[in-house]
């Protein structure tokens, strides 16, 4: 791989011992992956913030980086707990001290603790070919598809390297040959909600792997649609790209012949609902809604389904966004709609990053894919995939 003099310079630690391990990160991955060279890019969102997943090792790994200040925008994904409800979320003091030392290490960094999956919702969205650098894979696959930015998928040291630096290596997404379909699938199955585009997501991201789908032959998706899609692509298949005939902004340009094809039916999209759930009946502790965290069409869908109900009181309702999302819901009353039922709307975390297994919870409902596909693992729990409507009807009933 090819360095410039500053380059070299840094590497031999002429800027010091943490730009010097920054770019030495960079340089090995660019290596393995055989890129030419570094490249400039606009933006960073860096992974690996929740204490649940990285423990006392990752802590003091970005202690051990933190006498650096980050060069390009930067901001965090979501934590392993609201840092302001984290009481009420029932968060022991021990986590959350330990949580609160990783935000402080991170923004003493310069890295903006907006802790969010979906920063293009709140006011970090780049252009169309603007090479970034981000790492969660929900928001991965959104920049690359639906806004047409560049990224690979960025390990959480990976990425607060690049924002180190200002730079990443150029390999993978970042070049024109790697961002090809592989699969093209056309959609027969009528398809509406989010869950719907999830389902299809996890259906497909096991078939593609870490390939790139091209879709046709579905009908005016909604961008909470499109989010949906990505987050499940990348959680059942490694996806970090996906194409979509008549709405993605590269889609018009790439090369289909020999491409291989698939169709996704109604029945495909049934198989998917079911597989995704295991479980279909009997009470249930906890229904979360917002993985990615929820838009303000996603808060208002929600408030319009609860108002005027109540939660029943062997089940809670969890909702999960950004806190930009949730102050522009508190001004539009979408929030006080969902309080006023007795649910619960947190920031800063969802229901995989947070230690979800400590809360007794046993079941859960839920209208994330992604979610699905995660939670029994990561947090013990058995799950239901459904439609944000049937999520928020077993929350009213307390039970499927």
């Amino acid at each position: 791989m090819e360095l410039t003099a500053g380059e070299e310079g840094t590497l031999n630690g002429d800027y010091g011992p943490v730009k010097q391990k920054a770019i030495a990160i960079l340089v090995a991955l660019g290596e393995i992956f055989k890129a030419d060279r570094l490249i400039e890019i606009s933006s960073v969102q860096v992974a690996g913030v929740s204490y649940k997943t990285i423990g006392d090792a990752g802590l003091e790994w970005i202690k051990s980086m933190s006498s650096e200040q980050v060069t390009v925008p930067a901001t965090l994904n979501p934590a392993g707990m609201d840092l302001h409800l984290w009481k009420q979320m029932g968060i022991q003091q021990e986590f959350a001290d330990k949580q609160l030392e990783i935000i402080d290490a991170y923004t003493n960094m310069g890295v903006k603790a907006i802790c969010s999956c979906t920063p293009y919702l709140a006011g970090h969205s780049p252009k169309l070919g603007e090479h970034i650098a981000w790492s969660e894979s929900s928001a991965v696959c959104y920049a690359n598809s639906v806004l047409g930015a560049r990224t690979n998928r960025e390990g959480g040291p990976s990425a607060l390297a690049a924002a180190i630096i200002g730079k990443t290596p150029n390999y993978g997404y970042h070049l024109d040959e790697n961002r090809q379909p592989t699969l093209k699938v056309n959609v027969e199955a009528s398809v509406y909600e989010e869950s719907d585009f999830g389902a299809i997501g996890a259906a497909i991201g096991r078939v593609v792997n870490n390939g790139v789908p091209y879709f046709s032959g579905v009908k005016n998706p909604g961008a909470d649609n499109l989010k949906a899609l990505a987050a499940a692509l990348a959680a059942s298949g490694g996806v970090a790209m996906y194409h979509m005939e008549g709405v993605t902004p590269e889609a018009g340009s790439v090369n289909l012949e020999g491409v291989e094809a698939r169709t996704f039916t109604q029945e495909d999209l049934s198989a998917s609902y079911e597989q995704l759930s295991t479980f279909q009946s009997g009470e249930v502790d906890v229904v979360t809604i917002g993985c990615p965290h929820a838009s303000m069409s996603e808060m208002r869908k929600v408030a319009t389904l609860i108002k005027g109900k109540k939660v029943a009181k062997n089940t809670k309702l969890w909702v999960f966004t950004s806190l930009a999302t949730k102050l522009m819901a508190e001004r539009f009353g979408y929030l006080g709609d969902i309080l006023r039922a007795g649910g619960e709307v947190y920031t800063d975390c969802c229901m995989v990053v947070a230690p979800v297994e400590q809360f007794g919870f046993k079941r859960m409902a839920i209208n994330s894919a992604k979610g699905a596909i995660y939670e029994p693992s990561a947090s013990k729990v058995e799950v239901l995939f459904g439609t944000t409507g049937r999520c928020v009807d077993i929350a009213v009933k307390g039970h499927a």
